[in-house]
């Protein structure tokens, strides 16, 4: 279902502002407004499920909070899984510092039972929150395409979508060593209160389009 109103803005340079609400019947739905035809306000509430199915604001976080890690995985993506260790130091290094992250499970048939197995395996139970997003309702805000692939919230807004770092090259071709912390260098700026250098870079694993058919 999808209900829209509008409403005069007294603004002299713009004329209206529409607010729009789409839903499916039990599953995570999304609350947006736009301004004008064109240009868009920030999200204001992004639904998903925590691992007891309850319906979850993805975006919001504690006071205080200076940016959201939406860490996008799934429980059998190889490359997902040898991110880990790349991911624990990430965290290690920002978690105190005012960044939340949160682990998002896009694929449908990652059940709450197999989430905390893989939690448990790659040590990230008590580190971060996990996420179902069968619906894709926080894919489809972010643009997030692939797993692994982190998409950093800061002031309502993407500031960084893209890989943790370079690592890997394309399927299959992996470097001996990242020469690129894209992931980390968001942060610091972010952080820093300065423009993120590369605002979107490409990841490379697991099609999260595939997971829908």
């Amino acid at each position: 279902m999808v209900g829209r109103l509008a409403f005069p803005d007294r603004s002299p340079t713009k004329t209206w502002i529409k607010a729009e609400i789409t839903c499916e019947a039990l599953k995570p739905w999304a609350f947006f407004v736009t301004l004008g035809p064109l240009v868009s306000l920030p999200l204001l509430a992004v639904l998903v499920q925590s691992l007891s199915g309850a319906a979850v604001d993805a975006l919001q976080a504690p006071a205080g909070t200076k940016a959201i890690v939406f860490l996008f995985t799934s429980t059998d993506c190889p490359i997902s899984n040898r991110y880990a260790p790349e991911v624990q130091r990430v965290v290690s290094e920002f978690a105190a510092k005012g960044v939340v992250f949160r682990l998002v499970y896009p694929n449908p048939a990652d059940q709450a039972a197999a989430i905390l197995e893989h939690m448990r395996a790659f040590s990230y139970a008590g580190a971060m929150q996990a996420l179902r997003d069968p619906a894709h309702a926080l894919v489809k805000f972010t643009k997030a395409t692939v797993t692994p692939e982190a998409v950093v919230i800061a002031g309502g807004h993407v500031v960084y979508r893209g890989r943790i770092d370079d690592r890997y090259v394309d399927l299959g071709v992996e470097r001996p060593a990242p020469t690129q912390h894209d992931l980390a260098d968001a942060l610091s700026a972010v952080l820093a209160g300065t423009r993120v250098p590369r605002a979107t870079t490409q990841a490379v694993g697991c099609f999260i389009a595939d997971f829908a058919r």
